[in-house]
């Protein structure tokens, strides 16, 4: 290995990026580790291995690194491959290693590459929890930060509604065997869904499941597809506060105490949250014009209905974007009827809880206390319906640090703005087939030969799709005579007769 040198346990080359970059940037070299160390001596594995883990310490100077020098090397320093047979460190003999550490391995790429290797319908597969991705998986995988190089003037890239790969990134590394579909299917399958939320509440008598209908859906959004929405809402946030939005699209409220004052963005449409000054209800407000829908929300919501997240039936065709300070909060309420369910809520930069119940009371400004509290995992995805969005009335918090929540809601179609007009694009989405659909159409695609009827009701006609025949049942060419046998067999039984 040319030019060995002592580590250090400081590197002011890791100042210049921050902490999510030093983050992915150990995951990505964790994955390449068998590859980069492959032709070296085993302690010059061992250093490339403790350097890469000293990145996992986002530049804290804690983390040592094992220095390196010409008595420790085993090779001589020209050529570290010397005592390699077949220039592959794994050829050492396991008596020379004291340390139990895997020097091929930080713990991550085998599972990783044993994860994509799994059939999807694999037992393994549905019951291990859900695992860090890769940087070079994150950046093949996702669709927005695909089309970097292409963005319009509303800062989106128009990726024709796929995950293309990432232009600067994808061109460094090489090919990987899986497809886009493959890619995506192996993601989806790993989402993590809960349906079975219960808090009983006893109103009119009788107890209810308040939660009925609510749904949480994990990691539906990875770390990176999440960084560039954050990034997208910040930009949009710049626009709103130099008036390069529509009036009612951005609001910034001031911050008169706490809890009061979370700006937000609303597209689509424009909900009036109450009684205006010119006199308008709550509700979505016809004359009012804000900015449609960004290209990037539209992904989001592609997304959500290929995962099935939300219903091709329910579509959502308008957002309204939250960004809380520390402190803000929402206060208890039932979303207005004016949108249909079910609808769902994004949640971005920090995790907090949404809390539930028929009765929720304010304990001061920004506290609430309710029947349950759930908790919303960065990238993941609460699904509103059923009782959990008509019975029980729902509230957050005063968050304790910045957080961003996207919520996608479809309008009722006669309450829609005046010249509103559909999304094209958002129109006829279809969810991606689970591993049951997927078997079901397989078999249907394997069988070669279906029975149709003729109209007059007579013997069913079999099509061999294989040849592209058509002929008449077998059996009904039989079905008007008596099999009369071999004819030897009715001369012998005419002789006896006679």
């Amino acid at each position: 290995m040319n030019g060995h040198a002592k580590a250090q346990n400081t590197d002011a080359f890791l100042l210049n990026y921050d902490d999510n970059e030093v983050r992915i940037a150990s995951e990505f070299l964790s994955n390449w580790l068998p590859f980069l160390a492959r032709g070296l001596c085993k302690s010059c594995t061992h250093t490339i291995s403790h350097r890469i883990r000293s990145l996992r310490s986002e530049r804290d100077a804690t983390v040592s690194t094992p220095s390196i020098d010409a008595n420790h090397c085993k090779e001589d320093l020209g050529d570290c491959t010397a005592g390699s047979a077949n220039g592959n460190a794994d050829n050492y003999d396991d008596d020379d290693d004291d340390d139990d550490d895997n020097t091929h391995s930080l713990g991550s790429w085998k599972d990783e590459a044993d994860r994509f290797t799994e059939p999807l319908n694999s037992p393994a597969r549905q019951t291990r929890p859900m695992l860090k991705k890769s940087w070079a998986d994150m950046a093949m995988e996702d669709e927005v930060m695909a089309g970097e190089d292409n963005y319009e003037s509303n800062g989106l890239a128009d990726a024709n509604d796929s995950f293309p790969e990432v232009t600067s990134v994808a061109e460094a590394k090489p090919k990987v065997a899986l497809s886009r579909d493959q890619r995506e299917c192996i993601r989806f399958y790993r989402v993590e869904r809960k349906k079975d939320f219960l808090c009983l509440e006893r109103i009119n008598g009788k107890l209810v499941n308040i939660l009925e209908g609510l749904e949480l859906h994990k990691a539906i959004f990875s770390a990176a597809e999440q960084k560039r929405i954050v990034s997208y809402v910040e930009q949009l946030d710049e626009m709103g506060k130099k008036g390069q939005l529509k009036a009612r699209t951005y609001t910034a409220p001031q911050k008169w105490m706490r809890g009061k004052g979370r700006i937000t963005l609303q597209f689509g449409c424009c909900y009036n949250y109450a009684t205006d000054k010119k006199g308008n209800p709550p509700g979505i407000l016809k004359a009012e014009i804000v900015d449609p829908l960004p290209h990037l929300f539209k992904v989001m919501i592609k997304r959500l209905v290929r995962w099935h997240v939300l219903p091709p039936s329910c579509v959502p065709d308008s957002c309204i974007v939250n960004i809380y300070e520390e402190g803000d909060c929402i206060p208890p309420h039932i979303d207005n009827h004016e949108f249909v369910r079910p609808f769902c809520t994004v949640s971005f930069l920090s995790e907090c809880d949404i809390l539930f119940g028929s009765n929720l009371k304010i304990v001061g400004p920004g506290e609430f206390e309710g029947s349950h509290a759930i908790p919303l995992p960065l990238g993941s995805v609460l699904v509103l319906k059923g009782n959990g969005a008509d019975v029980a009335k729902h509230c957050v918090p005063a968050v304790p640090s910045k957080r961003i929540s996207i919520t996608f809601r479809r309008m009722d179609d006669t309450k829609r703005p005046i010249g509103y007009t559909p999304e094209p694009d958002l129109q006829g989405l279809q969810p991606l087939m689970d591993e049951e659909e997927r078997s079901s159409k397989d078999n249907a695609s394997r069988d070669r030969h279906i029975s149709r009827r003729p109209a007059d009701g007579g013997e069913p006609m079999v099509v061999d799709r294989g040849r592209g025949l058509a002929s008449e049942n077998p059996k009904s060419r039989h079905s008007g005579r008596t099999r009369q046998g071999p004819p030897y067999r009715r001369r012998l039984q005419s002789n006896q007769e006679h």
